[in-house]
């Protein structure tokens, strides 16, 4: 599919209107601290909702959409370098509803975007620029724009008057090219049935081998992505014997070993911090049951001992349930495995605490942990905080409070999350009331910068099953798993954690 970039080529700039117009920056009552800083920007930017849609419409103007994050390098530049220049922040009020969304309070719109703008732009990362019609379609876009580039037309101060002088001048094809992409997601959504089969297994897991050890070759930075094909290395080996699973997965481990936190700040430049050290410290507990390497042991005692001190402080920052309770099970997990009883503790806490804030019986987890910020329940929350419930369960001498909250959890899932026509399980229990475009709920299976939220709820009835000994757990994640069955090939490394969990569910039969 082309870009659309070439429908911009050799149109006319449209002067700028100096002024905000309608418009005043609403950043300063924002949950997130990301987005209050914002409301120091000379951008009129506006909260994602209802209200946006409807400026949008009433005006007859695209939306501009920029969708970022605090744990972002490319998105402070922009902030520093673009988004605060005054002539620009005139150019864009006069010519678009500017609409700012933190990836991390709304995870379900930054996925929903940025495989929008995969599909017109092939691109992928943070930050997100998307130009969308006044129903929430996506129509052009891409991730970092510098503030000008005049050789190229891409710098934001060109590109901005073109795609509002398209979108007035040729509105029926802008309008048709929207309706493709969201017609194109949507079907890439629907993955065929399958059958859990080892062989198909066994062929996608040598992908990802072949993968992580060609990015071992070239030495890449560490991330998710990469870390999350080590622990599937990890646990394939595990289970085989073979070695040639474990050499890829110590290239990883050995490139942190070697040069500690050098190469996780290198490695964090996009991908989340604290993330990306959750995700190594089950790698290195790994590495360290299955060789016996204690320079393992030893940097897997650093992580947890920091991990451990970061996760109870919350005052200062905003608290995301899904990402606090993956942080809080990597070390709830890992913590007996190197002798550190006293992180789990902390752990367990950490846990206690947001429970306390975030969770209710019979209802759910709520993304933004404590008051003021928004309640609508993701299913990233309920599978991460199930999950670090099973941990605690198996961390405490089987606290039975943790695992019913985990049946709890899985109960409202069932309830408000399933897709009883399809399998599978939706993003969001109910649909976005705010976009239109937005009416139709993903299922994501793959890994993004939390592990693909129905291969990881699959784990998570596994473990379920385990602790319970109900089979009906494992028969929900043996069918959650073949809902997906057709998704995963040729996805490499962002399968990981979905061959995970079909290895484990194969080896339970």
């Amino acid at each position: 599919m082309r870009t659309l970039s070439s429908l911009f080529l050799g149109l006319s700039t449209v002067a700028c209107v100096s002024e905000h117009g309608p418009l005043t920056n609403r950043m300063a009552q924002s949950a997130t601290p990301y987005l209050a800083r914002a409301a120091r920007q000379p951008v009129s930017w506006q909260p994602w909702g209802r209200d946006a849609f409807a400026l949008a419409a009433r005006l007859d103007r695209p939306i501009l959409l920029y969708v970022g994050a605090d744990d972002c390098r490319w998105c402070g530049v922009m902030d520093r370098e673009v988004y605060g220049d005054p002539g620009l922040g005139a150019m864009i009020d006069s010519l678009f509803v500017p609409v700012r969304v933190d990836r991390d309070e709304r995870p379900d719109v930054a996925d929903r975007y940025a495989a929008a703008v995969r599909l017109l732009a092939g691109l992928g990362g943070y930050p997100i620029t998307a130009f969308l019609t006044p129903d929430g379609s996506a129509f052009f876009g891409g991730t970092y724009f510098p503030l000008d580039d005049p050789v190229t037309g891409r710098g934001l101060r060109q590109l901005l008057p073109e795609v509002a002088k398209t979108y007035r001048e040729q509105r029926a094809s802008v309008v048709q090219r929207a309706a493709l992409v969201r017609q194109l997601s949507l079907s890439r959504g629907g993955f065929p049935h399958g059958v859990l089969q080892p062989a198909a297994v066994r062929l996608q897991i040598e992908a990802v081998r072949a993968a992580l050890a060609a990015a071992g070759r070239t030495r890449a930075s560490l991330g998710l992505v990469q870390a999350r094909a080590a622990g599937l290395m990890l646990a394939t080996y595990a289970r085989t014997g073979d070695p040639s699973y474990l050499a890829p997965a110590r290239v990883v481990l050995d490139v942190l070993v070697d040069s500690a936190d050098a190469a996780l700040a290198e490695s964090t430049r996009d991908d989340p911090p604290g993330l990306v050290r959750a995700a190594l410290l089950g790698d290195l507990a790994s590495g360290w049951a299955a060789t016996g390497d204690l320079r393992y042991l030893g940097e897997a005692q650093h992580l947890v001992r920091r991990l451990a001190g970061e996760v109870g402080r919350t005052e200062d920052r905003a608290v995301f349930a899904d990402r606090e309770a993956y942080v809080i099970g990597a070390i709830l997990d890992a913590a007996p495995a190197v002798g550190d009883s006293a992180a789990a503790t902390r752990a367990r806490a950490a846990l206690d605490t947001l429970l306390k804030r975030a969770y209710a019986r019979g209802r759910g987890v709520r993304h933004v942990a404590g008051a003021g910020g928004p309640v609508r329940p993701l299913l990233q929350d309920q599978t991460q905080v199930a999950w670090a419930c099973l941990a605690a369960y198996d961390a405490s001498l089987s606290n039975r409070r943790y695992l019913a909250i985990a049946e709890d959890l899985v109960a409202v899932l069932e309830r408000d999350f399933s897709d009883s026509t399809g399998g599978g399980y939706f993003d969001v229990a109910a649909s976005d009331p705010a976009a239109p475009a937005l009416a139709d709920r993903a299922k994501p299976v793959l890994d993004e910068l939390l592990p693909g939220a129905n291969a990881w709820l699959a784990r998570v009835l596994l473990r379920l099953a385990e602790a319970t000994q109900d089979a009906r757990y494992r028969r929900r994640a043996e069918a959650t798993l073949e809902a997906f069955a057709g998704a995963v090939a040729g996805e490499a490394m962002r399968a990981s954690t979905y061959l995970a969990a079909a290895q484990h569910a194969l080896a339970a039969r």
